[in-house]
């Protein structure tokens, strides 16, 4: 059973280094991030299918992640929050805007079964 993680400036880099790893971005004032916050805990209160994976949260709102935002440059071109990432053996191997655990479910599995869709 995974927890979501709460990341920052010294975490992050590590995090996405992990074998299989999901990252959710928001801010600490967004409803649509806290709503998927709450979704993804409750998830994974219960999940045995990705135990191996590990899943962490992002504030991009926080100060001190100047080097996220550099090494991400792309990040300057989202305009959804929450924004979610898949990375595999320190890639990014897939994003998405929004929520769903249905839509989560559906990328870790084609991933974890080596068809990144």
């Amino acid at each position: 059973m995974a927890t979501l993680e709460l990341l920052d400036r010294e975490t992050w880099e590590a995090f996405t280094q992990a074998p299989l790893a999901f990252l959710m971005l928001g801010k600490k004032d967004c409803e649509h991030c806290a709503k998927w916050t709450d979704e993804l805990t409750a998830f994974l209160a219960a999940d045995t299918e990705f135990a191996a994976a590990r899943f962490g949260k992002l504030l991009i709102d926080t100060p001190g992640l100047g080097a996220f935002k550099k090494a991400n440059p792309w990040l300057a071109e989202v305009e959804v929050l929450p924004y979610n990432l898949l990375y595999q053996a320190g890639q990014r191997v897939k994003d998405w805007p929004g929520g769903g655990i249905d839509r989560l479910v559906n990328r870790l599995r084609r991933i974890t079964s080596g068809d990144p869709g």
